[in-house]
């Protein structure tokens, strides 16, 4: 058996919340980090790459690659510039794994790069099965390739379905924290404010996806990704919201015995284990104690005061370009509330509205095509949003 603890990977949307928590996984566990990218904290990624000793990184910012240049030029780190340097960064060096956490659509291409590669590809950039989870499944087959979830709902469900067979699955039940505002009311959600929706009980994220679990949105994203990847229709997976976040997600079988992961709520665990699978190290998270949290509890989502989630199922079902309009509208309307230029109740609306009128984006399957219905969809939400 090969020792884990000398896996070559790559680790991209370093800076980022979850490559930040997978920077310290590889450092705890020993690791061989030998490519990195960023949007535009070169600063960060040079601390990082001395630490490591990186031989390749990439900057998604044209100016922040020059920086950084300049800054390793003492060094032979070879620098990559935009989302093609990314690309080509990945296809430059052979390497076991490599972690995506890019945020939002820009990690689709990055994902195919890796599969490409013949990388064990790590998947924090949910987007990837968003937008274009057909084609991606698709080429990983083709290629060989594993995808294992970082997410922690999805982690969690690798693990639970060790417990049985496929055919003999009966649903997913995916849980959700229900964000800031569970057990609101329709009329409470406009008073909300950036600061108010960046306040989750749980997670730590970034902004983007902590707005995104404020909406429900993210959750409708993870029942797409868990279609994707588990081949399991959106019909069989049933969303629970529970508050705790303690399971982070179970695996009913059609025996109805439910097999649950638990474990402190910390996203290490879950770029730890899809690092080193099939094999676990030893923790770098904190032990859970069952006795300090004192009980658990559960309740249905609310779709009709939070309608993304609602919309992800649709979309889903409907299958094609769909769920990547659905994408490119919340980036949008996301971008648009963190900047305070428009109120957070307006963002499902707007975003549902965009999905209503490109319901033609259904019978598009190539990832051109797709591609063209995100952009598309970007400029629609934007022309509603300015009303």
């Amino acid at each position: 058996m090969t020792d884990d603890r000398q896996k070559n990977i790559a680790i991209l949307g370093s800076t980022g919340s979850v490559g930040e928590q997978a920077i310290d996984v590889a450092e705890k566990l020993n690791m061989n980090v030998s490519a990195l990218s960023a949007g535009r904290n070169f600063l960060r990624v040079e601390e990082q790459a001395r630490k490591f000793g990186v031989k390749r990184v990439a900057m998604a910012d044209a100016d922040a690659a020059s920086e950084l240049r300049v800054r390793l030029a003492d060094t032979d780190t070879k620098v990559y510039s935009g989302e093609k340097g990314i690309c080509e960064m990945i296809a430059a060096e052979h390497r076991d794994v490599a972690l995506n956490s890019i945020i939002g659509e820009a990690g689709l291409l990055p994902s195919l790069a890796v599969i490409d590669s013949g990388a064990r590809l790590a998947l924090a950039n949910k987007e990837s099965l968003v937008v274009a989870g057909e084609i991606v499944t698709a080429r990983a087959k083709e290629k060989g390739v594993e995808i294992l979830p970082v997410d922690s709902e999805h982690s969690a469900i690798f693990q639970c379905l060790k417990a049985g067979k496929q055919a003999e699955v009966k649903k997913i039940l995916l849980t959700a924290s229900g964000g800031p505002f569970f057990g609101y009311t329709t009329e409470q959600l406009k008073n909300i404010g950036v600061k108010d929706a960046l306040a989750h009980p749980t997670w730590k994220m970034g902004a983007k996806i902590t707005i995104d679990s404020a909406t429900l949105m993210n959750k409708g994203f993870e029942v797409i990704e868990a279609a994707h990847l588990f081949g399991v229709p959106a019909e069989r997976i049933e969303v629970v919201v529970h508050r705790e976040s303690i399971i982070h997600s179970m695996v009913e079988y059609i025996d109805n015995s439910v097999v649950a992961q638990l474990s402190v709520p910390d996203m290490r665990l879950c770029a730890q284990y899809a690092i080193t699978y099939p094999d676990r190290t030893d923790a770098v998270i904190d032990e859970l104690d069952l006795f300090s949290i004192g009980k658990l509890t559960f309740a249905r989502p609310d779709t009709d005061t939070f309608p993304l989630l609602a919309a992800a199922i649709d979309c889903i079902g409907k299958g094609g370009a769909l769920p990547a309009v659905l994408n490119a509208a919340n980036e949008v309307a996301v971008a648009e509330f963190l900047c305070g230029r428009i109120p957070f109740y307006t963002i499902g609306e707007s975003v549902c509205k965009t999905v209503a009128d490109m319901q033609y984006a259904r019978d598009i399957h190539d990832l051109d095509g797709i591609i063209a219905c995100d952009r598309e969809a970007r400029r629609s939400i934007s022309n509603i949003l300015k009303k």
